[in-house]
């Protein structure tokens, strides 16, 4: 499970870094997406997916929720005194089911940063489709000024017309720019995130690792007494 949502958020990451950077591998991603979006189907598959992991999140959640109560419940197992501790068992189970929620987390969130890019990349490329039309249509309005002084003001007053809507069409670019920009800089957070969690996967690993060594030991201390 740990491994399968490794390999989920390092493929959504690797997507993600494909988006941000203007390469052929950008282009590879867009198709891919948009192969991904076509269909009837393709939009129940998607969120049929989604809330599976919303559901495996919730259930990890509401599993640690009670180790962590069953310890605090249970005042015998704190070793006397204040607040109870948790076994080595519950401590290996709350890590486990704290690095699925985290890889779980991420990889939602991940999803959700690599559609709004797919969605802003395709929304620039309409608006710069739009600001190239308008620019070859004031030309031609422009060359045909030649005419009679009532057309003049009138292909005037569209061109005019036409400076406005690329003047909001140009700003459009720019904050869907800035957006893009953002969500750019939100991916690269979750890369560094996803960095120092595969750290912590490994230290969780040896913890793992050390704890089944001492319940091997008391299990032998146990069958020895």
């Amino acid at each position: 499970m740990i491994q399968l949502l490794f390999l989920v958020l390092v493929a959504e990451a690797a997507v993600a870094a494909a988006l941000l950077f203007k390469t052929p591998l950008r282009k590879l991603a867009v198709l891919g997406i948009d192969c991904l979006k076509r269909g009837r189907r393709a939009p129940v598959a998607v969120k049929t997916v989604a809330g599976v992991v919303t559901a495996l999140l919730t259930s990890t959640l509401y599993s640690m929720a009670e180790i962590s109560g069953r310890a605090g419940g249970d005042p015998e197992s704190g070793g006397g005194g204040g607040g109870a501790s948790l076994s080595p068992t519950d401590q290996v189970l709350f890590s486990r089911h704290l690095l699925e929620a985290s890889l779980m987390g991420y990889s939602l969130f991940l999803a959700l940063v690599i559609d709004r890019l797919h969605q802003y990349i395709r929304e620039l490329r309409g608006l710069k489709k739009n600001v190239e039309a308008v620019s070859k249509h004031n030309k031609m309005l422009e060359e045909a000024k030649h005419g009679s002084i009532e057309e003049t003001k009138k292909y005037q007053e569209e061109i005019a017309a036409l400076n406005e809507d690329m003047k909001k069409l140009k700003l459009q670019v720019q904050e869907k720019t800035e957006e893009a920009h953002i969500a750019e800089d939100k991916a690269l957070a979750i890369r560094k995130q996803s960095e120092s969690l595969l750290l912590e996967y490994d230290r969780l690993l040896e913890d793992n690792q050390h704890l089944r060594e001492q319940l091997h030991s008391i299990d032998l201390r146990l069958s020895s007494s």
